[in-house]
């Protein structure tokens, strides 16, 4: 496999991870989260190919594999999931600020 490739897979997920953590972490609203999980989906597909095209980095790839399900439900509920979902900190009494 190509050395270019494998770096531009491994720099490709690790920046777009970060840049999706940084979108879910401003909580922008429903459609900016769901978007940043969609953006999870790609690194996790690019982590998922590098580790497994990489020698000796096959817990990469077995990780991005259980991040894609992850980050699947995510896109699911933010952007797919017409009902917004409950809001968890209700049933517990408390309310969001």
């Amino acid at each position: 496999m190509s050395d270019t490739l494998l770096t531009v897979l491994q720099y490709y997920g690790a920046g777009a991870a970060t840049l999706a953590a940084l979108v879910v972490s401003l909580n922008l609203g429903r459609r900016w989260t769901g978007w940043a999980f969609v953006v999870f989906v790609t690194s996790s597909i690019a982590l998922i190919a590098w580790g497994f095209l990489q020698p000796d980095s096959e817990g990469i790839g077995w990780q991005n594999i259980a991040l894609l399900i992850i980050n699947a439900i995510g896109v699911y509920r933010y952007l797919i999931l017409k009902v917004k979902p409950d809001n968890p900190n209700e049933t517990r009494g408390e309310t969001e600020q």
